[in-house]
This record gives C-alpha cells, sequence and structure tokens, in this order.
C-alpha cells in the first residue's frame, strides 16, 4: 500500500515561518503534513509535479461575511478563487444566529443593506434550520464545504435576543440580569466552537456611520455601550480564549484607541482594529494609526490592526448602493423601495443637500467618480468622463449630473468610483508595517460592487512581483502565518509536519488577477461582480484538491474549525 495519499513533489517550499525557500517534496496523509524533504513519489497515490512552482501555506482572510453564501457555495468564492483555504464569518458583529423563527425575515433585510448581500438569494439559499449559535454551527458543518470556516459570535444578534429588537435597536442600556444573560450565551455560542466575538460600533454621532440597517438606521452594536463590551471582553479574560474584531468611529481617535487597549487589556486576548486605511489626500491618518498600533506593541497591548491593501474600487448604481450612508442627507435619499429612491432622488427640494454634503469616506471625492455605465443612446457620449468633466460641459453640478442620468435610466446607469487609497507610496508604508494584518476583503457581501476577495492574489502579484516592497517569504508569512496565529486556527498557516495540509501551488510569473465580469449564478436569479485568478495549479484544503489550474474540482474538503481545531488528526498508517 501507499504510504501517502499524494506528494507535492520538487516545488518551492515557502513555509509561511518566513524560513528561507528550499526546493523539496511535501507527502499528505489524511489531510495533514506527513513529512517534509525528499520523498520517493513511488510512495503515494498521486504526485503532483510542482517543478518551477510556488508552493506555500493556503491563505487566511479574517474578514468575512460568507455566512449565508456558505450554504450555497461550498467554495466561498471570490476567496476559494484566490487561494483561500480558511476564513472567518460573523465579522462586525453581523449574523444570523441566535435568531427566532418570527425575526428570520427582519435578520435578512438588514444584510440587504448593511452588507448588500441580496433578499432572494437568501431566501432561496439559507436552510434556517437553527435557531439559536450552536445550532447554527451544527447546519454550517453538515453543509458541504471546499472552505474551512472559523466562526466569531456576532453581537447583533445577541442584543436583539437578549434585550428585544426595539430596545437593542434604541440602544438602551441592558439590565444587570441582561448582561448576566448576554454573556451566558457568549459562554454557550464559545462552547460550541465560536472562536470570538465581533461587533461594528460606527456611533451614529461620529463622522462614519455608513454601514446601516435597510431603513437607514443604526445597527444594534452601533447604539451598544461601552460596559456591554466590557462584559464581553471579561468573558474571554474568563475562558482564557478566543480574540474580537472590532470597528470603532466615534469621532474621537484618541478616545476610540484607549477603548480598544481597553478591550485587550480587560480580555488578555487579541483585539483586531478595523480598519487601517490610507486616504490620499489625507496622508497623516494612517501614519497616526500606524504609530499607535506600534506603541500598543511596545507596551505589550495585543491590538492589531487590518489593513485595508487592495485598490479593488466600486463599480455601482443606485439600484443597491449604500456606501454613501455616512451623510445622512445621502442616506435619506436612498433608502427604501426602487421607486422611492427613484423619487427621492429626482426630487429638487433634496438636491440642494446632496450638493452640499457631497460624500468622501468610502469612495474619495465624489467629483472624480467616473460614468462607465450609461445606459440609453444619448448619454453614452459621456462614457468614461468623470463627473466634474461631464458637469464642466453641461454647466451643470457634479451631483446632478449623477442623478439625473441615473433617475433617467432607472437607477441602471453604472458608475466607477476609484479608491481613496490608490497611491503606491502609501501602501507601502502599510506593508512596511510588519503585523499589519493584510485583507479586509468583505467576502461575501457588497456583491454587486465589490471584489475585494482578490487580495492574495493582489499582493503577490502588484506588492511582491510588481513593486519588490517585501520577499514572498514575508508575503506569505503577512497572508498565512499572522492571521492564522492572531486569531487562533491551530497549527495553520504554516508549511510544517503535523499541520493540516491547505496548500496553494502556483505559478508566479503567471500569477493574475483577471479583469471584472457579471455572473448570474446566486440563488434567486440574482447576479453579482466577480474577478477571478489565473496561476493557481493546485489548492488543496484539509489534503484534498479543490482547485486544478483553477477550475474548481467540486471536491468539498473543508471543516468547520470549532475552537480553531479540524476534526482531523495524524494517525499511524501501517507499512
Amino acid at each position: 500500500m501507499a504510504r501517502y495519499d499524494r506528494v507535492i513533489r520538487g516545488g518551492t517550499i515557502i513555509d509561511g515561518a518566513r524560513l528561507p525557500r528550499f526546493r523539496g517534496d511535501i507527502a499528505i496523509r489524511d489531510g495533514i503534513i506527513a513529512e517534509i524533504g525528499r520523498i520517493d513519489p513511488a510512495d503515494a497515490r498521486e504526485v503532483i509535479d510542482a517543478d518551477g512552482l510556488i508552493v506555500a501555506p493556503g491563505f487566511v482572510d479574517l474578514h468575512t461575511h460568507y455566512d449565508a453564501q456558505v450554504f450555497w457555495d461550498p467554495y466561498c468564492t471570490l476567496s476559494g478563487w484566490h487561494g483561500i483555504t480558511s476564513v472567518v464569518i460573523g465579522n462586525c458583529g453581523f449574523g444570523f444566529a441566535p435568531v427566532r423563527p418570527e425575526m428570520r425575515e427582519r435578520a435578512m433585510m438588514t444584510m440587504t443593506r448593511v452588507e448588500a448581500i441580496p433578499m432572494a438569494s437568501m431566501q432561496q439559499g439559507m436552510p434556517w434550520d437553527w435557531v439559536t449559535f450552536p445550532e447554527f454551527l451544527d447546519s454550517v458543518e453538515r453543509t458541504p464545504k471546499a472552505m474551512n470556516i472559523l466562526p466569531y459570535v456576532p453581537i447583533a444578534p445577541l442584543l436583539i435576543w437578549v434585550m428585544g429588537f426595539d430596545a437593542a435597536k434604541a440602544g438602551a442600556r441592558p439590565t444587570d440580569a441582561q448582561h448576566a444573560e448576554l454573556c451566558r450565551l457568549l459562554h454557550e455560542a464559545m462552547d460550541a466552537g465560536g472562536c470570538g466575538w465581533s461587533a461594528q460600533r460606527m456611533l451614529p454621532s461620529g463622522p462614519a456611520c455608513v454601514q446601516r440597517d435597510f431603513d437607514g438606521s443604526p445597527m444594534p452594536t452601533d447604539v451598544m455601550h461601552d460596559d456591554t463590551c466590557r462584559a464581553l471582553a471579561s468573558v474571554l479574560r474568563e475562558r482564557n480564549e478566543g480574540f474580537m474584531q472590532m470597528l470603532l468611529v466615534s469621532g474621537d481617535n484618541a478616545q476610540d484607541q484607549r477603548f480598544y487597549e481597553e478591550m485587550a487589556e480587560i480580555s488578555g486576548r487579541p483585539m483586531i482594529m478595523n480598519v487601517v486605511q490610507a486616504f490620499d489626500h489625507r496622508p497623516e491618518i494612517h501614519r497616526r494609526v500606524l504609530a499607535w498600533l506600534r506603541s500598543c506593541r511596545e507596551r505589550g497591548i495585543r491590538v492589531v490592526g487590518q489593513g485595508l491593501t487592495t485598490d479593488a474600487g466600486f463599480t455601482f448604481t443606485f439600484e443597491n448602493w449604500n456606501l454613501f450612508d455616512d451623510i445622512q442627507a445621502w442616506c435619506d435619499a436612498t433608502t427604501g423601495t426602487l421607486a422611492e429612491r427613484k423619487q427621492k432622488l429626482a426630487d429638487p427640494a433634496r438636491r440642494q443637500a446632496l450638493r452640499e454634503n457631497m460624500p468622501k469616506t468610502a469612495t474619495g471625492p465624489l467629483p472624480q467618480i467616473v460614468i462607465v455605465g450609461p445606459q440609453t443612446e444619448g448619454n453614452k457620449k459621456w462614457l468614461d468622463h468623470t463627473l466634474a468633466l461631464a458637469g464642466e460641459k453641461m454647466g451643470k453640478h457634479p451631483v446632478d449630473v449623477m442623478l439625473d442620468m441615473a433617475v433617467e435610466e432607472d437607477l441602471k446607469t453604472e458608475f466607477f468610483a476609484a479608491p481613496p487609497n490608490g497611491k503606491i507610496e502609501h501602501l507601502k508604508e502599510l506593508v512596511d508595517d510588519p503585523y499589519v494584518l493584510f485583507g479586509v476583503s468583505d467576502g461575501g457581501a457588497h456583491t454587486k460592487f465589490l471584489t475585494a476577495g482578490r487580495y492574495p492574489t493582489e499582493t503577490l502579484c502588484k506588492v511582491v512581483r510588481e513593486h519588490g516592497m517585501i520577499s514572498l517569504e514575508e508575503a506569505h508569512w503577512r497572508l498565512s502565518a499572522l492571521p492564522a496565529q492572531v486569531a487562533g486556527f491551530e497549527g495553520r498557516g504554516v508549511l510544517r509536519k503535523g499541520a493540516p495540509a491547505d496548500i496553494v501551488v502556483y505559478d508566479f510569473d503567471q500569477l493574475a488577477v483577471l479583469p471584472d465580469e457579471i455572473v448570474h449564478d446566486l440563488p434567486g436569479g440574482e447576479w453579482r461582480r466577480v474577478q477571478r485568478a489565473r496561476g493557481y495549479r493546485y489548492v488543496l484544503v484539509n489534503g484534498e484538491v479543490t482547485i486544478r489550474d483553477d477550475q474548481q474540482t467540486g471536491t468539498c474538503s473543508g471543516q468547520l474549525l470549532r475552537h480553531g481545531v479540524g476534526r482531523r488528526t495524524l494517525m499511524p498508517r501501517a507499512a
């Protein structure tokens, strides 16, 4: 009998631990790396020829929203196409458990705006065979997966469950008994395998409350109290396990930073701070954040920054756009049914407020947004014009150019907003900090206008190959081992004997992010915008080949990683 299930032979191995690359073989048995070195191919059932290719640990994505999509897309694409083998779900405090049956529809409605997931897809694609968080994890475990899934415990559903919908949405202060119940539920969820908790706290009084409920109101976590966070952090301290993810924007940066530090100090556990982002017009912002993160490390405080390291940009229409919500006038005008939004965007009485309060947080300056998809013949002469240039030629304000065209074309006009972090020198400043996590893919969310799940491929092509900012050894540590270690993935993120065999095998010279395309592959007849990858010869998840020559094999070898741990262990096998 063969000693090994498969051997990856003759590749250049980059182990994820920042050791120098070397040529060698990797033997896999029962989903585990059994040997690394020189291995007789006759000892394997299957030999993967990796000559001339890079062999590295699969990538780990800490910021996704595949809580719904995992039920209809085993590969959690885009992530699965770009070498990601493990993802964390339940980010930002948003999720679907615990949810009482009568609140399911409302929970899905929330996600249609805050994370822009199509309602019809959730309605048709989610089994809803759970009520509690432990039951949700059981459902995820039963679901075929080509990806490893690590679950946060999202706090918004807990607040609604314990306090009631109206009180949670109003930001009522929990009673002592309610705090005790929140902590009990968090313990219960972590006993079942939850790996920490998450919350978005974009305070309504702050400057960037950009991710709101479907009706434009704040999310329950946006209005939750500091004492609730302290109680939840104490649960992690009591358990001495888990980690936290928080997006906190109150308008007082110093106060926010002190609170991140307090959460890490109370819990004794890592706090992932979202998000470290460069703004080309205000580089002092990310530089202050980087300096603060360095000071946290120097003081032994476990706050880790999640960096926005992709420049995917946004191609959007006003049929499904929500990233102007940080400006109340725009939020009011873009909520409601399609007919209501069209009427409000056409309303002359609203235009002055919209012109005077142009959004720029998510997209950069509004006048620089480009018209990329005019629908009518009369408007096609404006193709590839910025709103500023078109406005100059028309004698209109850029806001009127955009909204007049959108209303005329039934909100189907496509616009492109370049990201506000386009300067390569600013990206280098994020990359130069060795502990800034790469990513913020938002995988599974914003499906009609964002393709940030491409970030691992973009990192290797742009940061390493094109600009030589860091070595491949450093890049793979940042893409795999560092996020795995921060988030409690037991044994993953590195290639070493005894580790789970999550592996990418790729052609470094041919690796590429492919052009944007629209695919109609979501339940309910819905579509999404995607970018595929080229150059991944093989992706292995728990030792099985899930991608071959950039194509899905249909193999569902992913696992639910309760407490960061999969089911398989390396067992002795007779020769």
